[in-house]
């Protein structure tokens, strides 16, 4: 049978960087074995629902380059759907859900629940005060059919619950944890139709993924807790349940699960702040799943080549703000320049440094800049934390250090002549510049950190950098004179 997985996200509001590697996860098994990514939404929960976030979704996993083959995509700004199996939006399968909860009832493995919220709120309370795990306590479990559709037809408010069987083990298989048994004990009656007429997850994930033919369900181990109750519900319909995958939560550095409270958790915050697509991606793999060597940088290729389920771990991922910084770091060096050039525009708008006519105008200057300063970079918004190097006219020196290298002896009639060979010069290119930097070095006997150390603290008054002779060059003839003239002999 081929591979058929799914993302299965609720619309509420934005992808969390857990959903991603879900996703990604989902993905590159799909890749690997041959198989088919789809896509569908979760909207049951219409209290949730918050408008335009579907197709804030699709966008965000387009970005992201984990395209799926079937479910909603955009089409001109309107959602439309590829596949055979859709629906792909639950709001719109209602009826289907409708029509397979009535089997259930029908055939005794479930039951109509005419319990008020105060009654179960009461039963909560009492189960928790004596210490007990709440749970429903089957107070409808023997109405008849009969009656129960009697009290329907009259339009009392209702549910329908799942009639799980007495005292048996659930037993399913794991492809991360292996073989899982829980006595139904332990599992309550589990609501399939709310009081609005709309299924819960638990009854809806079934009958979905049973039509839309997914063999591998992939996701978080937050419902590992429900698989059992899904297990069994799959088998009241008299199908075969599919494989599970039930993948680690992130956590933060403090080892408690990843969440808004300690920073950014939503795929969109970190696409704002620019982190490139595939630094994001290639991270958040790299969250729960290690590959058998030591390899930390893929690309997506190499991810579908070496991902397996047998190399995820069963304990949390930490997810590593510093390392992600790390792995962004590296595809911006890496990025073709007029994308990195690109990316960067909006940030300088956005602090005010440039206009967009401005940059361009100067557009080859802040090329320039960016491919000198982009070794820095963790982010694509870090651009304008180094911009003042070439915007401001007056240099500020960096700490105490930084001031000790340009009050050196030397340091006057050693700038003087550099500043002299710079005045010379028709154009300040990197080579010229190097080249007067060796007769300064000649003609003074200043050399390595007496020469080079000064020279920069001078001219950007920090003590480390990108490369000085580039950057001068940047800067031009008139900025580079006029910072060298605050140390030069009087």
């Amino acid at each position: 049978m081929s591979v058929r997985v799914r993302f299965a996200p609720s619309p509420t509001g934005y992808v969390h960087i857990g959903g991603l590697r879900t996703a990604l996860y989902n993905y590159l098994f799909a890749k690997k074995n041959g198989g088919t990514y789809l896509l569908r939404v979760e909207d049951t929960d219409q209290t949730r629902y918050v408008e335009g976030a579907v197709e804030g979704m699709i966008e965000v996993m387009e970005w992201a380059g984990v395209p799926h083959s079937e479910g909603p995509v955009l089409r001109d700004g309107k959602i439309v759907e590829l596949g055979d199996c859709g629906p792909y939006i639950q709001s719109q399968r209602t009826e289907i859900y409708r029509e397979h909860v009535e089997q259930l009832l029908a055939s005794g493995h479930a039951y109509y629940c005419f319990c008020s919220k105060e009654r179960l709120d009461n039963l909560r309370e009492a189960q928790k005060e004596e210490g007990k795990t709440p749970r429903y306590d089957g107070h409808c479990r023997d109405i008849s059919y009969e009656e129960a559709k009697k009290r329907v037809a009259a339009g009392e408010p209702h549910v329908v619950r799942l009639k799980m069987p007495e005292n048996r083990d659930i037993v399913f298989t794991d492809m991360i944890r292996g073989t899982v048994t829980v006595n139904t004990a332990e599992i309550d009656d589990q609501v399939l139709i709310k009081t609005d007429g709309f299924p819960t997850y638990h009854l809806a994930v079934i009958v979905d993924d049973h039509y839309m033919g997914i063999t591998h369900v992939v996701r978080g181990e937050e419902w590992l807790i429900s698989t059992p109750k899904h297990v069994y519900t799959y088998e009241a319909f008299g199908w075969d349940a599919p494989t599970f995958v039930h993948l680690p939560v992130i956590l933060n550095k403090d080892k408690k699960k990843l969440s808004k409270r300690q920073g950014d958790v939503a795929v969109e915050d970190f696409k704002k702040k620019g982190y490139l697509a595939e630094a994001l991606i290639n991270y958040v793999a790299l969250v729960g799943w290690s590959p058998e060597d030591n390899q930390e940088i893929f690309s997506m290729d190499e991810l579908i080549e070496k991902f397996s389920f047998e190399r995820v771990s069963k304990s949390g991922g930490v997810f590593d703000l510093d390392k992600l910084n790390w792995v962004n770091n590296h595809y911006i060096k890496e990025a073709a320049l007029d994308r990195i050039v690109e990316g960067c525009k909006p940030y300088m708008i956005e602090a005010g440094l440039m206009t967009a006519e401005e940059l361009e105008v100067k557009s080859d200057w802040f090329a320039q800049i960016v491919d000198l300063m982009r070794e820095r970079f963790n982010r694509l918004m870090d651009v304008t934390d180094h911009m003042a190097l070439f915007m401001e006219e007056d240099v500020t020196l960096e700490n105490d250090e930084a001031r000790e290298m340009v009050e050196m002896e030397h340091v006057p009639e050693m700038l003087t002549v550099f500043a002299s060979k710079i005045e010379a010069m028709d154009e300040v290119t990197p080579d010229a510049l190097k080249d007067a930097l060796k007769e300064v070095q000649k003609e003074t006997g200043n050399k390595g950190k007496n020469l080079f150390m000064p020279t920069r603290v001078a001219i950007t008054g920090q003590l480390h950098g990108p490369d000085l002779n580039k950057m001068m060059s940047i800067l031009g003839k008139e900025t580079v004179l006029k910072r060298l003239a605050t140390y030069t002999a009087k």
